[in-house]
C-alpha cells in the first residue's frame, strides 16, 4: 500500500500543490493530470523518493519512504519524462545499462526480445542518436518487461510521442501489472482506457 498525507510541494518561490492526500493499492492505478507547470513530475519524483516534499509524509505499507531507504526504492520502477538514454549507445546496450544500473540482469536473447515486443528489433543495434522520439521512447519503456517483480510503478509521461499501436501495447502491459496485483502511478496528458481495472485520478492545478 502506498499512501501520501497532506503532501505539500513548493519548487523556488512557488507553491505547485499543498494538503494532497491519496492511497494506491494492489491491483489499483492512479492518473495524475493538470496542466504543464501545475507540478505533475514534481509529485511523481516526491513519491518515488527522489525529491522531499516541502511538509507531508509519503508511505509504504505503512512505513516512511525515508526511513525504509533502499527497501523501498527496491520495490518501485521509476520510468522518467526523460528516457535516461545514452546517444552512443544501442537499444540493447542502453538496456543492459539500465538493469545493470536498477540491480537487474538479463541475457542477450532476453534483452532482443524485450526490443522486440517494442517493435524495435530492426534498430537493436543502431546507436540511440540515429533514433526517433518515439522509438527513443520505446527503448526506455523496454525496461518494462523486467519489472513485473516490481509492486510500483512510477510512470512520467509514459505515452508520450508513441504511435497508436504503441500506446495499445503499452496499456495491455500496465493492465497486466495491475491484474497481478501491482499499483501503477502514472502521469499523462492523453485519454487512457485500462479496461477491467480501477483506476482514479488526481487533479493538479485545481483550486
Amino acid at each position: 500500500m502506498l499512501e501520501a498525507s497532506q503532501i505539500e510541494c513548493v519548487r523556488g518561490n512557488r507553491r505547485l500543490f499543498r494538503d494532497l492526500s491519496f492511497r494506491l493499492e494492489a491491483h489499483q492505478a492512479l492518473r495524475v493530470r493538470g496542466e504543464n507547470g501545475s507540478g505533475k513530475t514534481s509529485l511523481l519524483r516526491i513519491i518515488a523518493g527522489l525529491s522531499p516534499a516541502e511538509s507531508g509524509r509519503v508511505s509504504w505499507n505503512d512505513g516512511n519512504i525515508r526511513a525504509l531507504g533502499e527497501d523501498y526504492l527496491r520495490d518501485l520502477l521509476f520510468l522518467g519524462h526523460s528516457n535516461g538514454l545514452k546517444d552512443d549507445l544501442s537499444p540493447v546496450e542502453n538496456l543492459r545499462y539500465a538493469l545493470v544500473l536498477a540491480g537487474a540482469g538479463a541475457d542477450e536473447p532476453a534483452l532482443r526480445a524485450a526490443l522486440a515486443e517494442q517493435g524495435l528489433a530492426a534498430i537493436a543495434d543502431l546507436p540511440v542518436k540515429l533514433l526517433s522520439h518515439g522509438q527513443k521512447r520505446r527503448v526506455a519503456l523496454a525496461r518494462l518487461s523486467f519489472s513485473a517483480q516490481k509492486p510500483l510503478w512510477i510512470l512520467d509521461e509514459p505515452f508520450i510521442a508513441l504511435d497508436s499501436a504503441s500506446v495499445e501495447r503499452l496499456a495491455r502491459t500496465i493492465t497486466s501489472q495491475l491484474q497481478r496485483g501491482g499499483m501503477v502511478m502514472f502521469t499523462t496528458h492523453q485519454e487512457v482506457e485500462l479496461p477491467g481495472t480501477a483506476m482514479r485520478t488526481v487533479e493538479l492545478g485545481v483550486h
